[in-house]
């Protein structure tokens, strides 16, 4: 299993978008479904409103616990 280092998330975290991304509103939950990169760490995101989005920077999420509060 993977450890997390720093700020980085981990496949299966819960995520809310913290900027707008295309057919994503701000706020809108979702979870990590893949993460690659090695210099520039990307993120695959399945949200909450169907979309699944990837090449996600990690200043356009904010991880959040399973009842919604800011880790």
């Amino acid at each position: 299993m993977a450890k997390r280092t720093g700020d980085q998330l981990l496949r299966g975290d819960r995520v809310i978008a913290a900027e707008g991304i295309i057919g994503v509103p701000v706020g809108t939950a979702g979870r990590v479904t893949a993460v690659n990169g090695f210099r520039w760490v990307r993120y695959w995101v399945s949200f909450e409103n169907g979309v699944s989005q990837g090449s996600i920077d990690r200043a356009l999420l904010t991880r959040v616990d399973r009842k919604g509060a800011v880790v």
